[in-house]
């Protein structure tokens, strides 16, 4: 497998060659085919750009690993096309992949759309377990479900074709590539650094969309210097497809005012569009922290290496989810609180974080020793973070089963019996 093949993407131009680009870019489980109904206008005025995430639209299946790896892959693509600057237009998770872009390579971009978009996509917890889901039943279960997410119920009643065909669109994604999409947005989060948002944004968001909705868009017009918002009535979280005309509408009038060049379809040239007067981006202030951390107190080393504790922090939230960590940090006090830092830098921060094994190997292991002590409360939760960790259901039951010869019949019988409930819960989709 060569570096070029994974590290670009696949893509199509449509408009005329000299246009100035605009990027589109799409939502997790779609193709770049949610914007054709754009396409005929959008051509009398730019070079449109669509592309697909891996393992969408029968593009080649490299899983990446975050939001910023792809910005680094259509980077990369455009690079080997030749095309220097341009205007983003994205959708949900190609909303983000514009907000990664903005504020890595402000000089790229000229002019932003952010639609159905949001600084930090629900929780990590809520990704991770989607994933989980996708491991153990496929896809179909969120394919069944995409047009309840993506579209109005009346829309959907009305357009039975549409409908069929984003179930479609989801089913043929392939699975190991949408479980990568999902941790990325697990781990995306940026409403620390709206504020360095430096061109002219437009937030764009369906009246309905209970996905990313009209809540998360203010949040990214109040954080970014330059944006103003535009709500759709009646769509919801695809609204491209919903209400194609109205977004057509407001990304032509958009990119026209807010992006110095602009295309005459009589001449065939470029021309200059007067812009509106734009916000000047004054260098951002440091976010307030809490008093706790304005002057912390200097991180210890262990045997002269950095302390290990903030790493530590992040693999026990990423293998056990926020929701866990945050309860149990949350009950520590005085007496326990020392036993909480004490596991987070040892355990997480020393043991897990090591590279010797992966963390599927580390679950199959640590699910083992729990069986073998008796620890049901801690195999529970580990059950759930072996999920996380890639394993699925039918891999917890060789384990336990291997556990039963070494550890013995009781206690794996006990360890079935509390795994099975985790499972049933982790992997029944959502109604």
């Amino acid at each position: 497998m060569s570096d070029t093949m994974t590290s670009t993407l696949q893509y199509r131009f449509d408009g005329p060659e000299q246009a100035p680009v605009l990027i589109l870019g799409p939502s997790l489980g779609t193709t770049w085919h949610m914007w054709d109904r754009q396409i005929p206008e959008l051509t009398k005025h730019w070079r449109v750009f669509r592309f697909d995430l891996p393992g969408h639209g029968g593009a080649p299946a490299h899983p990446a690993a975050s939001v910023a790896d792809l910005a680094e892959r259509l980077l990369g693509t455009l690079d080997g096309l030749g095309v220097q600057r341009f205007g983003y237009a994205g959708c949900a998770f190609g909303g983000a992949i514009g907000i990664e872009l903005a504020l890595r390579h402000p000089e790229r971009m000229a002019s932003l759309a952010l639609i159905a978009a949001s600084p930090r996509f629900g929780t990590a917890d809520q990704f991770r377990q989607r994933g989980v889901i996708v491991r153990t039943n496929g896809l179909d279960p969120i394919a069944r479900s995409s047009p309840e997410r993506w579209f109005t119920g009346g829309f959907a009643a009305a357009q039975p074709a549409i409908t069929e065909w984003a179930v479609q669109m989801v089913r043929t994604t392939d699975p190991g590539c949408y479980i990568a999409a999902c941790e990325a947005l697990a781990s995306f989060d940026v409403r620390a650094e709206l504020g360095r948002v430096g061109v002219p944004t437009l937030v764009l968001v369906g009246s309905d969309d209970q996905v990313t909705g009209p809540a998360e868009a203010r949040t990214l017009v109040a954080g970014i210097p330059d944006a103003r918002l535009a709500v759709v009535p009646g769509a919801s979280h695809l609204v491209p497809v919903e209400q194609p005309g109205a977004v057509t509408d407001l990304l032509v009038r958009h990119f026209s005012s807010a992006w110095q060049p602009a295309f005459d379809t009589t001449s065939g040239h470029q021309m200059a569009i007067s812009a509106p007067p734009v916000k000047p981006v004054l260098a951002a202030a440091p976010p307030m922290m809490p008093l706790a951390e304005i002057a912390p107190v200097a991180q210890p080393e262990v045997l002269g290496r950095p302390d290990p504790y903030d790493a530590g922090l992040k693999v026990r939230r990423e293998v056990l989810g926020d929701a866990h960590v945050d309860r149990a940090l949350a009950q520590a006090d005085e007496f326990s609180g020392d036993f909480q830092e004490f596991i987070t830098r040892y355990a997480w921060g020393e043991v897990w974080d090591r590279p010797g094994l992966d963390r599927r190997s580390r679950s199959c292991v640590t699910l083992t020793a729990l069986v073998a002590g008796g620890h049901l409360e801690e195999l529970a939760f580990h059950t759930r973070a072996a999920l996380r960790n890639g394993l699925t259901p039918v891999e917890i039951k060789e384990v336990l089963l291997q556990a039963a010869v070494y550890c013995g019949v009781p206690a794996a019988n006990s360890a079935f019996r509390v795994a099975q409930k985790v499972i049933r819960e982790e992997t029944t989709p959502q109604e």
